[in-house]
């Protein structure tokens, strides 16, 4: 239970998170690069469009085959899974709990105490789930950072429970 994480309090529903299968979910950041890149409003629509347009054109020049350029890609992102150091957003968990109307705070609840943030500011939040490809085990089961960054060299560590409030 200790790498379970809630989310609770003031929202239509708990959720349940599990930092420990986050490696295989593509909404995963790198966080060797996640604060020093231009962050862009992306267009699920439009990343789309260009995905399938990328598609449409490797199989007009290459032919509808499997080209080998993609067996080296596969063996690279299975070795950047093995031995990278990622986040997951919190975002997309918060709006799955569907908070109250008069929801204004999420507290941060840690083995040290608890802290209060307002719930815009939640939804910004980034949590780091692994290091060098190893889960955090010692301090973890996640660490918490700003969605700007601020907090970089010194996350929120030991984070039990989110609660909405």
């Amino acid at each position: 239970m200790d790498k379970i994480i809630l989310i609770s309090g003031n929202s239509k529903y708990t959720i349940t998170l599990d930092p420990s299968v986050w490696i295989f979910d593509d909404r995963r950041i790198d966080l060797t690069t996640y604060f020093s890149q231009e962050k862009e409003d992306k267009d699920p629509l439009e990343e789309y469009t260009k995905a399938v347009s990328k598609h449409w054109d490797r199989e007009i020049m290459e032919g509808a085959v499997y080209p080998p350029t993609l067996k080296t890609e596969k063996k690279y992102e299975k070795i950047k899974m093995l031995t990278g150091t990622f986040g997951i957003p919190l975002r997309p968990f918060l709006q799955n709990a569907e908070p109250n109307p008069d929801a204004k705070m999420v507290v941060v609840e840690t083995s040290e105490g608890e802290i209060e943030f307002p719930l815009e500011e939640a939804f910004e939040f980034i949590l780091k789930f692994s290091e060098d490809g190893k889960p955090l085990t010692s301090d973890g089961p996640v660490h918490l950072y700003y969605g700007d960054g601020s907090n970089q060299h010194n996350p929120i560590k030991n984070v039990k429970q989110f609660n909405i409030k």
